[in-house]
């Protein structure tokens, strides 16, 4: 793997979460050069101590390979869970019946604690309340706003502050905790690129983190939540990029249900030109085994092919044995794929009709270009990143390299699907602009002599938003050498 000014040889990319088996600057550089474009620091877990070590760390990195590299900080989000028992683990029969209050005592075979009123309110005769990652089915037979009565549909072992998933009801409840607003503030200051909101149940949380954000990064909502998918629309036109975390919709939802919802999410996501994330269990056994099973290579392989635009790492390289062998092995996974003849038709497969804006019209346009005739670029020039998102919505068969003077933008382009970021003075007129793309594909191995550009920006140039130009040129090969 060259770092430097080489470009990756692959569309997808690859995001790592950085746990104790991975926080350290020599694993993040070997993660690094085994694939990994993207890390992914999980609130949930960890000292901000270590968390800003890790930031120091990727940082250090970026300058040494001279790449723009990804910074993603993700927030817990509310974690509801049950109080504790007397004498645990309680065992809970099948049929029996078993209340939820707000008593603060602690609980036996018969009841517990639920520290949550909103919940008690919300919850009305026939919903369903999952305890223990969905082990333990409960069904609402009577409620009084103090207390639940529930009827066992599935059974088992139940021990303290278990968590508690309520699969058909929106909660009243913010996705923002105390928590996360102290995480948010911190992730802020560490200058990440990218937050990532837990518990999104509808559009209004999206707002909510989006205000407190202020700008400072992108925001990336993870769907997780049954109740996200009804206003799907709604959360992605918020939202810069989104997850599908396949972990907490498979608590919430049937595991049968959860792989046509995936590419539903992807599929809109798509179609709206906002980045998409597959996260979750990917490479599961890697987190103990050298080699992944066929089955999630082959999981791994759909989402690629599906068009996504990340593929996860989690536990694999947060805490598993071998976080280096599952970044490769995702890295291999995404070049075979790729490089299948029918990966193109495949990943088209989903329609994206341009809006009708200027900067739609060229990307739409710049795709047919390079479908028609040999190009080995697509070269844009952006300060929001926005042209970039647009071209990669059309999924060219082209790399994308993407020119910005704000290093921001380049760093959250990281998780766009095929493109090549480079932080670089911006161009005051034409000329300037063509003899930089030119040096630019060259420098970075996205052409030789004779290759086509497709070269794409906006004049009056440094006007944000105003993306009208599009011109193909050639390479002669010795723009170089010229001063």
């Amino acid at each position: 793997m060259a770092t430097h000014m080489f470009s990756r040889d692959r569309k997808v990319k690859v995001l790592a979460t950085l746990g104790p088996a991975s926080g350290s600057p020599e694993m993040i550089e070997k993660m690094y050069k085994a694939g990994v474009d993207a890390f992914r620091m999980n609130m949930s877990h960890g000292e901000h101590a270590a968390h800003a070590k890790n930031v120091k760390s990727i940082r250090a990195l970026e300058k040494k390979v001279g790449r723009p590299i990804t910074i993603l900080a993700d927030l817990q989000g509310p974690k509801l869970r049950i109080g504790t028992f007397a004498k645990a683990p309680v065992e809970l029969k099948t049929g029996a019946k078993f209340t939820l209050d707000l008593q603060k005592t602690k609980g036996d075979a018969k009841r517990v604690n639920l520290p949550h009123r909103e919940i008690i309110e919300t919850l009305e005769p026939g919903h369903t309340l999952l305890l223990d990652d969905g082990k333990i089915r409960l069904e609402v037979t009577k409620t009084d706003g103090k207390s639940v009565e529930t009827k066992v549909l599935v059974g088992g072992p139940i021990s303290d502050r278990k968590g508690v998933n309520v699969p058909e009801v929106v909660l009243p409840v913010s996705s923002l905790t105390d928590k996360d607003r102290r995480d948010l503030t911190f992730a802020l200051d560490q200058d990440v690129d990218w937050i990532a909101l837990s518990f999104v149940q509808r559009p209004e949380d999206v707002a909510e983190a989006r205000r407190l954000i202020g700008g400072k990064a992108a925001l990336l909502a993870k769907i997780e939540k049954p109740a996200a998918i009804d206003r799907l629309d709604e959360i992605l036109e918020l939202s810069d990029a989104v997850m599908v975390a396949r972990g907490d919709l498979g608590v919430e939802l049937l595991p049968e249900q959860v792989p046509p919802l995936q590419k539903q999410i992807v599929a809109a996501a798509r179609k709206l030109g906002r980045p998409v994330v597959v996260a979750t269990q990917m490479l599961e056994s890697m987190i103990k085994s050298p080699t992944p099973t066929r089955a999630e290579v082959s999981d791994v392989a759909t989402a690629i092919y599906d068009g996504a635009d990340a593929i996860m790492l989690s536990a694999e390289s947060a805490v598993g044995d071998w976080p280096i062998e599952a970044a490769t092995m995702m890295d291999r996974i995404a070049m075979q794929v790729e490089s299948d003849p029918s990966y193109a038709e495949r990943v088209h497969f989903t329609e994206t009709v341009p809006d009708e804006t200027t900067a739609d019209a060229l990307a739409a346009a710049s795709y047919n270009i390079a479908r028609t005739i040999k190009t080995s670029a697509i070269v844009c020039f952006t300060k929001s990143g926005s042209t970039a998102r647009r071209m990669a919505r059309e999924r060219p068969s082209v790399p994308l390299l993407v020119l910005t003077p704000d290093r921001h933008t380049a760093r959250r382009v990281g998780l766009l699907w095929g493109a090549h970021a480079v932080v670089t003075r911006d161009v005051s007129d034409f000329e300037e602009m063509i003899a930089k793309a030119k040096r630019m594909a060259l420098r970075h191995k996205l052409g030789e002599a004779g290759s086509r550009l497709i070269v794409c920006a906006g004049v009056p140039f440094g006007t944000p938003g105003s993306t009208n130009l599009l011109h193909v040129v050639r390479l002669s090969g010795n723009e170089l050498n010229r001063n």
